[in-house]
């Protein structure tokens, strides 16, 4: 509908309107190629697989191991010696050695290159010293082997890593989610006309695709023929479907309308949206935050203080006059107790487990640190259009004069069937939503300034602008209409043959949920703000509405950034939940970017996390993970470190003459057993 805005704020509303359409239109260039799900996926599985394999080979291997040590046969009272078992003992631990301790070999030379040494390091340490010696003891006669604790260490040590990848698995899988949106199949356009049905993974730039009416569409492309509108809000949230046309562009995973499209494809792989929401993942998994940096030093401290104290375990003993098999029990058992495996899961389990949960309910963390920094936020800033508000006009109020509310809105429906203006639609979906009888229109024309005319029951019905009640001289209530106007909202009149029937008042629908995630914020102690270029009137109406603490209004886009600059200033610890096109600058300002409804490309460069569904609850939702997640990687570092400050002394002997000792087995079982509730712990990771 082409209403006269008389005021300024109106005029604002339709070109804010239009202008979240574009950013609508904008945001979606990128999606998933399918391959990308099964590389992601196979790699995780083949990771499992692999300790799987190692861990039950191990455990084969190591039951005639245990069987052949003489230590073993002594302590269940038994005599199975024979001529070169030693040697059978030596070749089946070799074997042991190399392939069950090749993960850790093979992770300690990666992390000695990059002289980062940790948790692999000294596993592959601890079973390195344990293999020389028993191989010493072996051949040279020096003392007791200890190659059942060597084997007892490896798969221990290879069960904890399997229950650890088998968890990181399953937080994985959950990121697939994102990616059943694709269809597998495509109708391709051939150069003759016809069609044929093709696998998506098959197309290449510049092919034509066919797409039917209430079909996904397979992938991004250009239209070049056709007219329909397309339901975008699985990709970007964006509830408002998208009418598109020549030259438009779709994208893949969106769900076309009633009318049929041919477009041309214009990104395929890693260009498409899904491929960027994979990778947004990928990177937060793999980002280093601040919790996890101060676990990895910590790890690496604790490798050099498990190598001098298994160093100076060794000298002392052998200084008290112990035997050197003694000693080097000692030592190789406070390298064992000291190794920092649970420290080394402590976070990065935590990490996967709370990506999982995150991607489940539509959070897509970019930036761990900042994700984790969001426990401390304080303040939360709004944009209004899309965000707090649906971002397409609804009826908010119908005023009649001598007629029915039904039959009002039945006549203004039955001629706004005809219009694509979004308060067309704001009056048509209030219509469907009363299941309203349209009537037969004809004669239907637009009315350049004013609005539309048409014929209904051999009656002229207008729906027209203020400026046309005003310029034909139509009383009408203006004390009402001032009222309604100065809210913000947009009044519309119906008129019968020149008479006036009534008026309706659209506006921005705030969403429902925006004034449950303000109350919940305050609820938490923190402050919330609406950052807006919206006018005065219609900021301060939502604002109240919704209860927020401040309302800055009339803002230019280059003047957010500064007014968050400003909150930051005043001792705030801000978030910004904006939809990343206007709101760029301020999203990079604040201490915590937030992307409504995926973004554009500019979102996702400049925000910290991505809220697939325009949802202000995600916000609270993002808050309150961020601070789960760091109260369970501070419980597993004070379980883990703690378990090692502890465990090392008496590994080392000091209370054995007290009775006191902890063999390598006993205390690779502690570790296994820390490294288990460190996991059970992460796993219970949830939130309310």
């Amino acid at each position: 509908m082409n209403n006269n805005k008389d005021d300024q704020h109106e005029v604002h509303n339709e070109k804010e309107m239009h202008g979240k359409h574009s950013q609508g239109e904008g945001q979606h260039d990128k999606h998933q190629d399918k391959e990308m799900k099964h590389d992601q996926h196979d790699h995780h599985a083949m990771m499992v697989e692999d300790f799987k394999k190692r861990f039950f080979v191990s455990l084969f291997i190591m039951v005639p191991i245990l069987m052949l040590s003489p230590m073993i046969q002594m302590f269940l009272n038994v005599d199975w010696r024979f001529s070169g078992d030693s040697l059978i003992l030596f070749l089946l631990s070799t074997v042991l050695y190399i392939y069950g301790g090749k993960p850790f070999l093979t992770g300690s030379w990666d992390e000695l290159k990059k002289k980062e040494p940790a948790m692999m390091t000294l596993i592959a340490f601890a079973i390195t010293t344990a293999y020389i010696y028993s191989t010493a003891a072996v051949f040279l006669k020096i003392g007791n082997d200890f190659f059942w604790e060597l084997a007892t260490l490896i798969v221990i040590m290879l069960l904890g890593h399997w229950i650890e990848m088998k968890s990181i698995m399953g937080a994985s899988n959950a990121l697939n989610e994102l990616l059943k949106l694709m269809p597998e199949e495509a109708h391709r356009i051939q150069e003759d006309g016809k069609t044929i049905e093709v696998l998506v993974s098959e197309l290449k730039k510049g092919d034509h695709i066919l797409v039917k009416p209430g079909e996904k569409i397979p992938i991004d492309g250009i239209v070049f023929d056709g007219k329909s509108e397309v339901n975008e809000s699985m990709i970007t949230g964006e509830s408002v479907p998208v009418a598109k046309e020549n030259e438009d562009e779709v994208i893949g995973g969106s769900i076309n309308g009633d009318g049929i499209l041919k477009f041309k494809v214009s990104k395929t792989g890693d260009e498409t949206f899904l491929s960027q929401v994979v990778r947004l993942v990928k990177e937060a998994q793999l980002s280093k935050s601040k919790t996890q940096r101060l676990a990895d030093v910590a790890a690496k401290w604790l490798f050099y203080l498990a190598v001098s104290a298994g160093t100076l375990t060794f000298i002392v003993w052998l200084s008290l006059g112990a035997e050197i098999g003694f000693a080097i029990e000692r030592s190789v058992t406070v390298i064992i107790i000291a190794c920092p495996h649970a420290l080394g899961l402590a976070t990065p389990l935590v990490t996967a487990i709370s990506t999982s949960i995150g991607a489940k309910r539509g959070l897509l963390i970019r930036d761990r640190m900042a994700f984790e920094s969001a426990r401390n936020i304080d303040l939360v800033v709004f944009d209004k259009t899309g965000t707090l508000t649906e971002g397409e006009f609804g009826i908010t109020e119908i005023r009649t004069i001598d007629v029915e509310e039904d039959r009002l809105l039945t006549l203004a429906y039955s001629i706004e069937l005809n219009s694509e203006h979004p308060i067309a639609k704001g009056i048509v979906k209030e219509g469907k939503k009363r299941e309203l009888t349209s009537k037969d229109v004809s004669d239907y024309q637009n009315l350049p300034g004013k609005g539309l005319e048409a014929v209904i029951d051999n009656k002229k019905v207008m729906i027209v602008s203020p400026g046309y009640m005003r310029s034909q001289d139509i009383p009408f209530d203006q004390e009402d209409y001032e009222s309604l106007a100065h809210e913000g909202k947009t009044v519309v009149f119906v008129l019968e043959d020149e008479k006036l029937l009534g008026y309706i008042a659209l506006s921005d629908i705030v969403r429902e949920s925006a004034k449950t995630a303000v109350d919940t914020l305050k609820s938490m102690n923190i402050k919330t703000v609406m950052l807006t270029g919206d006018n005065h009137n219609v900021a301060d109406f939502v604002g109240k509405k919704l209860n927020i603490d401040m309302v800055i209004s009339e803002v230019l886009p280059q003047q957010k950034s500064e007014k968050i600059d400003e909150l930051i200033k005043k001792g705030h610890k801000v978030a910004m939940t904006g939809d990343g096109v206007n709101d760029a600058p301020a999203l990079a300002r604040a201490d915590l970017g937030i992307a409504i409804g995926a973004g554009t490309d500019v979102a996702i460069e400049t925000a910290d996390v991505i809220l697939v569904r325009s949802d202000p609850n995600d916000v609270v939702n993002l808050i309150k993970l961020s601070k789960v997640t760091y109260s369970k990687m501070i419980q597993n570092l004070v379980w883990a470190t703690g378990y090692n400050i502890i465990a090392m002394p008496l590994a080392a002997g000091v209370l054995y003459y007290q009775g006191i000792v902890i063999s390598p087995a006993v205390g690779a079982v502690f570790m296994s057993m820390s490294t288990i509730i460190v996991a059970i712990n992460a796993k219970l990771l949830k939130i309310k």
